[in-house]
């Protein structure tokens, strides 16, 4: 399951992306702007659609803001189709072009290549707050001071934070990490949370709030 930014300012557009998408197992965020974009969350999705033709800030100047910040594919979706278009795209760092009108098997098939391309082994820091991430060697840092977590207690605070704000249940966690044939069930989370806690405030640091009634959320 990749976790994708879409950006276009069709709504309609937008829906069938999203659709088309998650259909396909993915978490998808839709925008009519890059204004309504947190910045801040940009660097943890796993890829980036991008309209060109948007009132505002428009996709090449989008592009030209993250890219330095991403290492994930760009895609414009757009029906500029002129070469030099085209040129300049690529030259802003993007990855590859779907052209307006789109089919969905088209778009399935261009999201789902580049996200096997991306599946290659690299190494990746990701910041969040006081805390690294790195997603290769799934370790969590304080000040370059490794945490000792489990995997399972790694992979939450992993999920939590690429979705830093949000607020999740416990059956939304344990199925986003240990998937509908995990061996345990919800109420793992919770003393994997306490277990999760207690190892982070031994360095200070108290990501995991817990939003009574309703679940748990990632806040730095």
């Amino acid at each position: 399951m990749a976790r994708i930014l879409v950006i276009d300012d069709e709504e309609r557009i937008l829906k069938l992306v999203r659709n088309i998408l998650t259909k396909d197992g993915h978490t998808v965020s839709s925008f009519l702007s890059f204004d309504e974009v947190k910045e801040e969350q940009i660097p943890w999705y796993d890829i980036i659609l991008l309209d060109v033709m948007m009132p505002g800030t428009d996709g090449f100047e989008v592009c030209r803001i993250i890219r330095d910040k991403v290492d994930c594919p760009i895609l414009f979706i757009t029906a500029k189709t002129e070469e030099e278009d085209v040129v300049f795209g690529f030259g802003l760092g993007a990855d590859d072009y779907i052209r307006k009108p789109f089919g969905m098997e088209e778009l399935r098939a261009r999201v789902n290549a580049h996200l096997r391309r991306e599946s290659r082994e690299h190494h990746t820091v990701l910041q969040s707050g006081d805390i690294q991430f790195d997603l290769q060697g799934m370790k969590i840092m304080v000040k370059n001071e490794s945490i000792s977590l489990t995997k399972g207690e790694y992979q939450i605070c992993e999920f939590l934070a690429r979705h830093r704000g949000h607020v999740f249940s416990r059956e939304q966690i344990y199925e986003a990490v240990f998937g509908y044939d995990g061996e345990s069930n919800d109420s793992t989370i919770v003393t994997h949370i306490k277990n999760i806690r207690g190892k982070l405030d031994d360095f200070g640091v108290s990501p995991i709030h817990t939003v009574w009634g309703i679940g748990y959320k990632w806040q730095t």
